[in-house]
């Protein structure tokens, strides 16, 4: 469960740490509503730019389409860094964030079957992306009574990760960390009929070449692989962010028929495609999801 990622280097990031801190003090000494907004424009306009995510997004529209206008691609990614500021503000902000979540509608046919699999006492994986804020629905199912925990990969900084961890273990059910000792545990609560989110919209070096936006892009399949191993029920949800930025809708869709790890996992990428082509800002554009030079 990730958010920034910065290249290696202790001294770049305790600085980007010490930058990020100072903006989450100061953003939040405001309102909820100016908060969201003053990391929205820090993001967008300073801290993307000089980061050079802004770049990395504009790269990766221009990859994904190439006959998209530059000031369209231009817009969507202002419009992702800006969602990702909001994001990362919100995620600092507890209980303000918590009554956003509570008062969010939830539809989708994943509401019958997530009630179902908690009275049978069966294993539920929920699969999602780095879009709109992926926390939200965690908070929000955790409000009408469901525990849900989640695994997540280190970030490159560590700096920044020792506080940012601390945000999604405020959310609900346990974090588990990847790694042997991390995953362990993880298979542990799924054993015991827990529930979790996994995200797949991230490189994985081991994983199957799927087709994302239309290009080749290796994803995990470590959620339809664990859902199958553990009898797990396999879900996807996305939290899509409101015109005012400041409220949301959370779709909780159908469960993904148990077939074979990569069928299943491409329809978990489509069902994300689908999403990201409706809201187009509000996926993390600037993620390295594709490594276009690297031979596959």
């Amino acid at each position: 469960m990730g958010q920034f990622r910065q290249d290696e280097g202790g001294a770049a990031n305790r600085v980007t740490d010490r930058i990020a801190r100072a903006l989450i003090w100061t953003a939040k000494r405001l309102p909820y509503p100016a908060r969201l907004w003053f990391l929205d424009r820090a993001i967008r306009r300073i801290v993307g730019p000089l980061a050079g995510f802004r770049k990395r997004a504009m790269e990766h529209l221009a990859y994904v389409d190439p006959d998209m206008p530059r000031a369209k691609r231009r817009q969507i990614a202002a419009d992702a860094l800006g969602n990702a500021g909001r994001t990362l503000i919100e995620n600092y902000s507890g209980a303000d964030l918590a009554d956003r979540a509570r008062a969010a509608p939830i539809s989708g046919d994943g509401l019958a079957a997530l009630a179902k699999a908690k009275a049978e006492g069966r294993p539920v994986l929920f699969a999602t992306g780095h879009f709109g804020n992926y926390e939200i629905a965690r908070h929000a199912l955790h409000a009408r009574g469901y525990v849900i925990g989640g695994l997540y990969r280190p970030m490159a900084n560590p700096f920044f990760n020792l506080h940012y961890v601390k945000t999604m273990e405020e959310v609900s059910g346990p974090i588990f960390e990847q790694g042997r000792r991390g995953t362990a545990a993880f298979v542990k609560h799924l054993r015991g009929g827990g529930m979790a989110t996994l995200f797949f919209d991230i490189w994985s070096r081991d994983g199957a070449v799927i087709d994302f936006m239309g290009k080749p892009a290796p994803t995990s399949l470590s959620a339809a692989e664990m859902a199958l191993k553990y009898d797990a029920l396999l879900l996807t949800y996305f939290a899509i962010r409101q015109p005012n930025g400041l409220d949301f809708e959370i779709v909780l869709e159908g469960p993904i028929a148990p077939t074979e790890p990569e069928t299943m996992m491409t329809e978990a990428t489509a069902r994300l495609e689908a999403q990201i082509k409706a809201h187009p800002g509000q996926w993390f554009w600037f993620h390295r999801r594709w490594k276009p030079n690297r031979k596959l």
